[in-house]
């Protein structure tokens, strides 16, 4: 049996271009990197470097203006947005800065939100929601609103929810954002963890003590990748 492709994530030369108004922003202006299986990556860059754009890509949240994406081994470049939602929500766990939760709704509730939109059956789904709440902590919590939760509480609530549909790969824009230093850590320290078991973690950071939780950097410049560090998890 052949050894599956070790890359999860191929973009080759990919832009973005948005036309706003008479002008033209290039978001992205050429980008070629491979992401593997298993990788932790942190992506990072000043405000307008073109970091959330790429996350929006890879998230197939948006597609590229020209070049190529291969996810998975599949061509997603020119998916259609029927196509990009089914490989959302099939394939990729989200983690926000704002965690996102619906505040009306329970723990089990917003963990369960990705498996009934898969129509996983009621019982099958709270199954794996109480599995989900034990593996970050949360087994207790089950029927808090996410108003009841400190703010590290709500962010792996949103990192269960995230893992409800089983992602081949967790995209997490900003997850320390609103949280402060040890508890930042705590959930670093989580996302690490869920590396080591062998998820593919990418992230955009702009904090320095944040993306060190990972093992590799991309910076990004106008653009374009300035630089890239492949360096030991901290």
């Amino acid at each position: 049996m052949n050894n599956p492709d070790p890359h999860l994530i191929q973009l080759e030369n990919v832009r973005r271009t948005y036309q706003m108004g008479s002008a033209q922003v290039h978001a992205l202006a050429g980008v070629t990197i491979s992401f593997q299986r298993g990788d932790f990556w942190a992506i990072m860059g000043a405000s307008g470097s073109g970091k959330s754009t790429m996350l929006n890509l890879l998230g197939c949240l948006d597609r590229p203006t020209s070049g190529l994406y291969l996810f998975d081994g599949q061509d997603v470049s020119r998916k259609d947005d029927d196509g990009l939602s089914e490989i959302r929500l099939q394939r990729i766990g989200f983690i926000f800065q704002s965690f996102n939760l619906i505040p009306q709704l329970s723990v089990r509730e917003n963990i369960e939100l990705p498996l009934y939109y898969q129509g996983v059956p009621t019982l099958e789904s709270a199954q794996r929601a109480e599995q989900l709440a034990e593996r970050v902590g949360l087994a207790d919590r089950l029927q808090h609103r996410p108003s009841e939760l400190s703010g590290g509480q709500q962010q792996r609530v949103a990192i269960a929810r995230a893992l409800a549909n089983e992602p081949r790969i967790l995209l997490a824009d900003e997850p320390t954002g609103n949280l402060d230093t040890s508890t930042s850590a705590q959930i670093m320290e989580f996302l690490q963890e869920l590396n080591q078991q062998g998820m593919t973690v990418i992230m955009v950071t702009h904090e320095a003590e944040i993306a060190a939780f990972a093992s590799s950097r991309l910076h990004m410049r106008d653009g374009i990748i300035d630089n890239i560090d492949r360096g030991a998890h901290a």
